[in-house]
């Protein structure tokens, strides 16, 4: 005699999803530290010249230095200082760099990268008087720099 047909049970399997979710946040973690890098170099109190002719490095420069020369400016964005160059929270008067710049040109040669080899990357305010810029460029000079670069924004299209 016959056994009638009894339906089995479907087997469904379930899908581990924890590893899934690891590498996803581990990746997020990665992108946020690299951003975080890189928004370290610019300061958001330097409004950039605008040009047609910027343009992004096409490059990535091996060794750079990246100097941000501006203002402190209230909400509506007037001036509340004298030009200074603003690194990491300090605050310092443009003539009073060439120490910091020493510095960092020893820095350099005691990871024996000659610092003529460093590009100095200028991220200065669009209202800073043009000599105050070339006075960077002499301290950096003393410094035994000799690459340099001027970062700008570009300007769009009318």
């Amino acid at each position: 005699m016959k056994k009638p047909f009894k339906p089995t049970q479907a087997y469904t399997s379930d899908v581990d999803m924890t590893p899934m979710i690891d590498v996803v946040f581990q990746l997020l973690t990665f992108f946020m530290v690299v951003i975080n890098f890189e928004q370290t170099q610019a300061d958001e109190r330097v409004k950039l010249p605008r040009d047609q002719l910027a343009k992004p490095n096409e490059v990535k420069r091996e060794h750079k230095v990246v100097v941000n020369m501006g203002f402190i400016r209230d909400k509506e964005g007037n001036k509340l200082s004298d030009p200074e160059i603003l690194l990491m929270g300090e605050r310092v008067p443009v003539l009073n760099f060439g120490p910091a710049l020493k510095t960092e040109a020893r820095i350099y040669r005691l990871k024996n990268i000659d610092p003529k080899e460093v590009t100095v990357v200028i991220r200065a305010d669009s209202e800073i008087p043009t000599g105050l810029v070339q006075e960077l460029i002499r301290l950096a000079q003393e410094a035994e720099f000799e690459k340099f670069a001027m970062a700008a924004q570009q300007a769009s299209d009318p």
